[in-house]
């Protein structure tokens, strides 16, 4: 597994990665309504592409393909955190969250934070986040249960 930046062109194949992690992992948290408010089949290419050159992750790739994705702000919010469903459990998201760490801490951040989904909760506990608030946003009319956590650094 390689951890490098994003490369402009592969913007659509991470959100089959996006997918693919609500729809194949998430779904064990949430139901099937938020799951396609959350992560609906179709995107608008232009707006996803922009969002993706916007937070510039870091992507996990395995054997060319990206299988992992994650972003740390300037400002220590972490946007996107996400595993591929077809990928699960095979030290991918471990080795994106200590490029994330490794970074915030190039950037002498004092906190990370991030909005975590019910299912990515545990995992960001491992690595030192604390639940500060629990939430529940409103996508495309369907609240989706998320927590505000953070990491002192």
């Amino acid at each position: 597994m390689r951890i490098r930046r994003l490369v402009h062109g592969e913007e659509l194949a991470l959100f089959e990665v996006f997918h693919s992690a609500i729809h194949r992992i998430a779904c064990r948290d949430y139901s099937r309504a938020q799951i396609n408010a959350w992560a609906p089949a179709q995107v608008d290419h232009d707006l996803w592409v922009a969002r993706m050159r916007g937070i510039n992750p870091f992507v996990a790739e395995l054997e060319g393909e990206p299988v992992g994705y994650a972003d740390v702000q300037a400002s220590g919010y972490v946007d996107h955190f996400f595993v591929s469903g077809h990928h699960p459990r095979q030290g991918i998201g471990r080795a994106l969250m200590a490029t994330l760490v490794t970074e915030a801490r190039h950037l002498r951040l004092s906190e990370m934070t991030s909005d975590v989904s019910r299912t990515a909760e545990p995992f960001f506990r491992r690595f030192g986040f604390e639940v500060v608030e629990r939430r529940a946003p409103v996508v495309r009319g369907v609240a989706v249960p998320n927590a505000l956590m953070r990491k002192a650094l």
